[in-house]
């Protein structure tokens, strides 16, 4: 689907009623107060539909992507982590391995703004999803140079806070608190600080955008988000 950005937002915004397998389908869009990106052209999409009676399964929708467009990736707010991370990376290395690729190609999460009451897009292109941290060093990361800070959701608003390898007794905070908590940290801190984001496996893609849109807002200002994500059971 390519084209005028608007008119793809108000097709979606009348609930996303998408035609599969020859019956109407509801996809229910998470909800932000804010989004950074609101308009986008030359797109194609995807769906990951949550099914009432089997709640535990996973529907995904593929058919309209063109490798060489900005993706579109609408996904159930009510699908967790666990359901929706395989398929995510599936699409990365789909769109990675394409024969005919466009370098300026992104991958965007719909999502609905309730402020603006229109489509916002949240780009995970560089987004890295892996497994639970080890414990000590993930990826090799220089602590000469930063402070890294590992955030664990534990669940939707039980959050614990610590530094990589010498913190062994975690801030408590809360979802609401998270940015503030963190900004009373960094300015402990005399290195460069990186945020790496550890979420529970069980957390809803409604909380993950939920988390996603709090580190674009401009109230974070504390240090970078590492593109590195893990999700742990």
């Amino acid at each position: 689907m390519k084209g005028n950005s608007l008119k793809y937002g108000f097709l979606c915004l009348l609930a996303l009623f998408i035609v599969s397998c020859g019956h109407e389908r509801l996809l229910q869009l998470p909800e932000i107060s804010h989004s950074e990106i609101t308009e986008l052209s030359d797109i194609s999409a995807a769906y990951l539909f949550y099914d009432e009676l089997e709640k535990d399964s996973v529907e995904l929708n593929r058919k309209n992507l063109i490798s060489t467009t900005n993706w579109l990736v609408n996904v159930d707010k009510r699908l967790t982590l666990k359901q929706v991370i395989p398929h995510i990376k599936y699409l990365q290395e789909k769109k990675q391995n394409a024969g005919h690729k466009n370098p300026n190609a992104r991958n965007y999460f719909t999502c609905h703004d309730t402020f603006r009451n229109t489509l916002g897009f949240i780009d995970f292109t560089d987004i890295i999803y892996k497994e639970q941290p080890d414990s000590n060093d993930p990826d090799g990361q220089d602590s000469e140079k930063s402070s890294y800070i590992i955030i664990h959701y534990v669940s939707q608003d039980r959050i614990l806070i610590r530094l990589l390898n010498d913190d062994p007794n975690a801030l408590r905070s809360s979802h609401a608190a998270l940015i503030k908590d963190l900004g009373s940290i960094s300015s402990k801190l005399n290195k460069e600080c990186v945020f790496i984001l550890n979420l529970n496996e069980n957390l809803t893609f409604q909380k993950y955008i939920e988390i996603k849109s709090l580190f674009n807002s401009n109230e974070f200002k504390n240090g970078s988000l590492s593109p590195v994500e893990y999700i742990s059971n």
